[in-house]
Formats: structure tokens, sequence, C-alpha cells
């Protein structure tokens, strides 16, 4: 995080300038690379208007074109030579570009942008006014959007640290309070610790923050990196301090204190709260070996001196890596023009509202999702039945499908969201089913034993996405890259059987009565779940 140190200009120095002809015809080029990137760029954008964590991103380019307009007096004691490594990025940038349009994963496509970007101003700049602006486009790296199902997954825990480290601060005070999952009780009043509250809103652009903070700061490498990785203990400490206090006012002053402009206003001043505590970790930092100089000297933001008068003016020339890089940019545009564009394929299917309720011996009784888990979940159509027979309590089957997952809109894994609901995972394992087999494979399944409070439950789940079954979180991530890359298709669903735990119906019994039913439900699933 460092730039490099220039003596400043004196009289009758050798400064270059870039002809506007070269300047337009580089625009041009940077023109042609967002047409070429366009559909990942315009999924970013959408990005950035919907979703609250990133709408700061939208800032960023600016922010990216002043730090460069920073290094003017800078770059123009630097003749442009341009570099032939500048072309292999460029290289790269493609290359991780087809990947992404053909498996249809937009985030590949916006991250070969920023390669791309990068390797064209490595081209026409040479190394060593590179790293001058290198930082600038490092930053852009902040607006991309991660993945929704990390994001799912990232704001499910930070919920759960935030709703723990919470009530730890309301019991501080001496007030009676219980944790179910990120459900906060407390008595008269429950509090839901959302989305919304789980830090993620300021967990990115505080991160962005911070960078900016460390790049401006003139200290040791090690503090400016220290610096940075702060923001992120920072932000979920003081957002568990916002759970905290809201818990804490609602309890003294009524739900109201969790409600409307007041719970923005507090949101905002935790976030105002957590860039002033990066400033004020600077300070400390500047007393750790002792900086030379000045606050001002060594954290502030710098404006590009003037050219001095008298100075001796060179007109820089296109660099020849430039126009390698921009005929490969050319290249990949044809490339796009010429070949298919994939279109998802949707196989054909039979209707989850056609799933059967009456199989042999066992009785089915639909059931619905509350509104606000479909919200979260985002899937395309569900079961959820109660199947039972006459020798036990009945067996809970659902079925979430995706016709398309391609855009982040995944299979949430109970193993990710069990927590969230207050169940506690006492067992994990995995197990086949004796005699059933999907796909000509025998059905291997995770079995798991959750508990909350008195109650216990046994659960068998899998995923079943595109001909596989598959019982691996991990493995069903590389799959759905894959299977989008190579078959265009991002299909598939989880199948999950819950059974009731109690003095008269052992783990045994439930296992039984789950296996039955598997036998009973196995043959028509791939009506439902196409291969």
């Amino acid at each position: 995080m460092s730039v490099e140190t220039i003596a400043p200009m004196e009289h009758g120095a050798d400064v270059w300038r870039t002809p506007w002809i070269v300047a337009l015809g580089a625009g041009a080029v940077g023109g042609l690379s967002l047409w070429l990137f366009w559909d990942g760029l315009t999924v970013m954008w959408s990005y950035w208007i919907d979703t609250p964590e990133y709408s700061h991103a939208i800032l960023l380019p600016a922010v990216a074109a002043f730090l460069i307009w920073q290094q003017k007096d800078r770059l123009e004691r630097i003749p442009f030579e341009g570099s032939p490594w500048g072309v292999t990025v460029v290289l790269l940038g493609g290359g991780l570009l087809v990947l992404g349009q053909l498996g249809t994963i937009y985030v590949l496509v916006q991250f070969a942008y920023v390669v791309t970007l990068a390797g064209l101003v490595l081209s026409f700049t040479g190394i060593r006014a590179f790293r001058l602006l290198a930082m600038p486009i490092l930053i852009l790296l902040f607006m991309i959007p991660l993945p929704q199902f990390v994001l799912n997954d990232l704001s499910l825990q930070l919920q759960l640290l935030s709703s723990r480290l919470g009530v730890w601060l309301i019991r501080l005070f001496d007030i009676s309070v219980f944790l179910d999952g990120n459900v906060i009780d407390l008595g008269t009043y429950k509090l839901q610790v959302a989305d919304a509250c789980s830090g993620l809103r300021y967990l990115f652009p505080l991160m962005t923050i911070g960078f900016l903070m460390a790049y401006f700061y003139k200290g040791a490498l090690w503090k400016r990196v220290f610096l940075f990785l702060s923001s992120i203990p920072i932000t979920l400490a003081m957002n568990s301090v916002r759970v905290g206090v809201i818990g804490l006012t609602v309890d003294r002053s009524g739900i109201g204190m969790a409600e409307g402009f007041l719970h923005e206003f507090q949101g905002w001043a935790v976030f105002m709260v957590c860039t002033l505590l990066l400033l004020g970790e600077i300070v400390l930092l500047n007393r750790v070996g002792r900086e030379a100089g000045t606050w001002k000297q060594l954290f502030g933001v710098e404006f590009p001196a003037s050219t001095p008068a008298g100075a001796v003016i060179h007109e820089r020339v296109v660099p020849s890596p430039f126009l390698a890089a921009a005929g490969l940019l050319v290249g990949f545009l044809i490339f796009a023009f010429v070949s298919p564009r994939p279109s998802e394929v949707s196989p054909s299917r039979a209707s989850l509202s056609e799933f059967p309720m009456h199989l042999d011996g066992w009785e089915g009784r639909r059931d619905t999702l509350e509104g606000i888990y479909l919200d979260t979940l985002k899937l395309d159509e569900y079961l959820l039945a109660d199947y039972g027979d006459s020798r036990a309590p009945p067996v809970n089957l659902y079925i979430a499908y995706y016709d398309s997952q391609r855009k982040g809109e995944a299979v949430h894994s109970p193993r990710s969201c069990l927590p969230g609901g207050g169940w506690r995972i006492r067992q994990f394992d995995q197990r086949e089913i004796s005699g059933v087999s999907l796909n000509d494979r025998p059905l291997r399944v995770n079995r798991v034993l959750i508990e909350q409070g008195d109650q216990r439950q046994l659960m068998y789940y899998w995923f079943q996405q595109r001909g596989r079954v598959i019982d691996s979180e991990i493995a069903v991530k590389w799959y759905l890259f894959w299977d989008s890359l190579t078959r265009h298709r991002t299909d598939g669903a989880l199948v999950r059987l819950t059974s009731p735990l109690s003095a008269t119906i052992s783990e045994v019994d439930a296992e039984r009565q789950m296996t039955e039913l598997i036998r009973q439900i196995a043959p028509a699933l791939t009506l439902y779940i196409p291969n």
C-alpha cells in the first residue's frame, strides 16, 4: 500500500504528456472493454442499486479516478513505455471472461473486467507508472458483489455472532434474556437479528474505508495492513454493541426503540463510531515506533503539484504492448460475436404440486412456508408435507427446487440454516440407505441429530442436482460451476426428511420410518427433480 516517492519537479524538468489523439484511442479501447463485459457489469450495477450491502460501491469508480488524478504530477515524470506483462494479464482476463460467459457466472465476468482493465493499464503505462496506479485499480475489487450463497452464509454467521455478543452485553445489566438462534427473547418482547442487522451493511463499506485510510496513511507497511484488517473486528464488535443496546432500550422503553427512524439512526451512528475508531487507531499506531512527521504529513489527502513553468514537454506515443493488448481485446470481442451465447437449459419436469399424497401405507398432508422464509430462500417451487402411517408420528418431507442457481439464489444447506432457528447440531455424519438407489447409485445421505431445548429431531438430507446425489456442500458448489460451464444447467433441489424424537420414539424408530418413506418416494423423485 505504498506509492513511489518522486522529488518535486524543478525548472526545466522533463514532462511527458499524452496527445489527445492517443488519449482518444486509449479511451476507445477502454470503451471496447466495457462493451465486451457489459452483461456482467449491468448485473453488478443492479446489485449496487438493489442490495444495501453494496450501495457504497457506486462511488468506487469515481474514488479510483480521484486517486489516479492524485498521481498526476508523478505520472508526468514517467515516460510510458508499456509492458508485455500487460498483454499476459489481458489474456488472463479474457480467459476468465470466456469461462464466466460459458458458465453464466457473473461474478467471474466482473472479476475478469478488473483484471483486463489492469492489464490494459499495465500494457500502456509500463511497470514503473503502474506501481502508482495499482492501488486505485485494486480498490475496484471492492465493488464486485460476492455470490449470493456466500452472502447468505456470511450473513447468517454474523447474525448468530452478533446475537450472542449482544445478549452477553444485555446480561451485564442484570436483564433476564434468552437467546434462541438469532431471536433475543426479553420476555415482553422478542427481537430477531435479521439480515439487515447482521453487520454486512457496515462490513463492506467499512473495509473499503479502512483500505482508503491505509492508503493515505504514511506509516510503516505493517501498520497499514493492520489498520485495514482491523476494520473487520471493529465492525463485528460495534454491530454486536448495537444489538445489545437495542435490547437494553427495548427492555426499558418499548419496542419502538427497534423500529422506524430511530432504528435507522442507530445504524448510522454505529457506522460513524466505527470510522472514528479507525481514525483513533491511526493516532495510537503513530505512537508505536515513533513515526517521524506531523499528523498532516503522516495522514492526509494530497493534491498533485502543478507543472512548473519552463518544463520540457515530451509527447507520448502508443506503446506496442498496448496495441497487442487492444488486438487481443478485439479478438475476444469477435469470439463473443461469432460463438453462440449459451442459454441456460431448463429441463421439463412435473410440478411438485402434483407430488402424491397417497403412498403405499402412507398419507400426506401439505403445509406451507411463511412469507419471511420464502423471501430468504428465493426458491422456485417447494413441497412441505407430513407423511404418516399407522405405526408412528408423521415424517416431515421438504423439497426445495430451483430452476436456476446461476445468479446466486442457491439451495440453502440445513447445516447453515439450523443454527439460525435455534437448533444445535449434536451429531453429523453420512449414512447409506439400505436397498435404495437413485440414478443407479446407492443413496447416501447426511444424518443429523439436532436439539432445541427439550426438543430433539433426527434429519436426513441430500442435494439432488442434475443427475447427481450429493451429500457435500462443497461438492454442490463445484458441480454447480462445472455443470453451468459444460451443460448450461444450474437447476437442482434439496431433499430433507425430519422425524421428531421423544421418550417413545427412539432414533432407531425414526430411522426406520424415514428409510421406509424414502423407499416410497425415491422412484418418483426424478419426475420432479430431473436428471
